[in-house]
């Protein structure tokens, strides 16, 4: 991904901005562009907003008119965006007025389409959240859903690869109007992102979190299921009860037998298989949220459940149903297995089986 902001993102870089400030010579990017290779995406995005300021060689006002003007040229697209938002942010704090705290707040909303300006806004929400909210709240009726979408997503708690906002994380309730705004919006993308800001609430917030979802299925049944379930969906694996409650998941008997599975061993790569039962012993119709979890051996020895979808059942009273996974280990970037005692196990609306053990072999 580094490659996003490679040499031919510079190149593009400069002859969009060179036709729109008339300035034929860009030093400071050229510069830059040859220092890229060794560096990760965010510190290429970093290097090449500094550069940029340094050519322009004035305040804001300056940058802000030929970022705009360059949006003229259809070439003015994609990951370069992300230093030319950077840029403009970090001048109009410089600045340190409020025209210019707005017109930031109003630029980064021109640039979205082009490509998301969910990074650079975070610094103006943590300069000032309030009066950076009361605008934000405003682009829940834009026509362009790119920008409904920086609404949402440019003020998620737990933002991926964004630096985070103290003011959002400790103010639970502050971002909530938004979403009122938009968890009905007629885009997908757009209620995708409001879904997964409500699950980052859920990490610091479960009651507000649970409670702004049964608003919305009270206020607006099936139309909001999908995005209250994927809203939710950390609590559901968590075993919140109130969670579930929201989405209709019994609270009454419901059995699970433990994993019986296909092999006791599993040599990377490979996949595990295993098989479960379930009961509802209730003398009602039980819907029912099944997941399972895999403890994994860590480098240290000790053991880390994870916990993965499986399925959601609807059970007539006293029926057993049977159901199948099938599990793939291999190493990734983003999970390093260990050879050792592994087990799994399943939960079903938050009553977990035995475990079932099984080894892994590298």
């Amino acid at each position: 991904m580094n490659d996003l902001l490679g040499s031919s993102a510079v190149a593009q870089l400069r002859t969009s901005l060179a036709g729109a400030a008339d300035q034929p010579v860009w030093p400071a990017l050229e510069e830059a562009g040859g220092r890229l290779e060794p560096l990760a995406l965010r510190a290429r995005a970093g290097l090449l907003a500094t550069a940029l300021m340094e050519d322009l060689n004035g305040g804001y006002e300056r940058a802000a008119a030929v970022f705009r003007s360059a949006l003229a040229d259809d070439g003015f697209t994609g990951w370069i965006l992300w230093p030319v938002g950077e840029a403009a942010v970090t001048l109009a704090l410089q600045d340190g007025g409020q025209r210019a705290f707005d017109d930031a707040l109003a630029l980064l909303a021109e640039l979205t389409p082009r490509m998301s300006s969910e990074f650079a806004i975070r610094r103006l929400l943590i300069q000032d959240l309030d009066r950076a909210l009361d605008a934000i709240r405003g682009w829940t009726a834009h026509p362009d859903e790119h920008v409904r979408r920086l609404a949402s997503e440019g003020t998620r708690p737990y933002l991926p690869w964004a630096v985070r906002v103290p003011g959002i994380v400790a103010r639970p309730a502050a971002t909530l109007p938004i979403l009122d705004d938009l968890y009905l919006d007629e885009s997908e993308t757009v209620r995708r992102s409001v879904a997964n800001h409500l699950n980052d609430l859920s990490r610091h917030a479960a009651a507000e979190t649970v409670a702004t979802a049964e608003r919305w299925r009270k206020a607006s049944g099936d139309r909001a299921a999908w995005v209250t379930r994927h809203g939710l969906r950390t609590l559901v694996k968590k075993a919140d009860p109130d969670a579930l409650a929201t989405l209709g998941f019994s609270s009454g008997a419901v059995a699970v037998s433990a994993p019986q599975l296909d092999h006791s061993v599993v040599r990377l790569p490979g996949e595990l298989g295993f098989a479960v039962e379930l009961r509802n012993d209730a003398a009602e119709p039980a819907r029912v949220a099944l997941d399972y979890v895999v403890h994994y051996v860590k480098s240290n020895g000790s053991l880390a459940p994870k916990v993965f979808k499986l399925a959601v059942a609807d059970l007539a009273p006293g029926e057993v149903r049977r159901f199948r996974k099938k599990h793939g280990f291999r190493q990734m970037t983003t999970r390093a297995h260990y050879a050792g005692r592994h087990s799994v196990q399943v939960q079903a609306n938050g009553t977990l089986s035995p475990h079932a053990g099984f080894d892994v072999l590298l």
